[in-house]
């Protein structure tokens, strides 16, 4: 069990590091008018694991923070990790 919460908190980090980083890149291409990260890639990072880097990079780069539908998006994403992180941790 310990060995299972520890891959899955190192696995939640790297994910959040690496949403962290897209975020950022994105935001930065934003200023500049170039490529873009897709939307798509951004939830999906979220939902798989990189939330907390997800939240924590939207307020510090006040990036996709005006975005309703993506905001919607993003905590629906947040809410189906959750609900299956929980499923999973009750069945074990």
């Amino acid at each position: 069990m310990l060995y299972s919460l520890t891959i899955y908190l190192v696995s939640v980090l790297i994910l959040s590091i690496v949403t962290i980083a897209l975020f950022g890149w994105d935001k930065r291409q934003a200023g500049q008018g170039g490529r873009r990260i897709p939307e798509s890639t951004l939830l999906g990072l979220s939902t798989l694991g990189g939330w907390p880097g997800a939240l924590w990079a939207s307020h510090v780069f006040r990036h996709k923070t005006q975005k309703q539908p993506f905001r919607v998006r993003l905590y629906m994403g947040i809410t189906l990790h959750v609900a299956i992180v929980a499923l999973i941790a009750y069945f074990i």
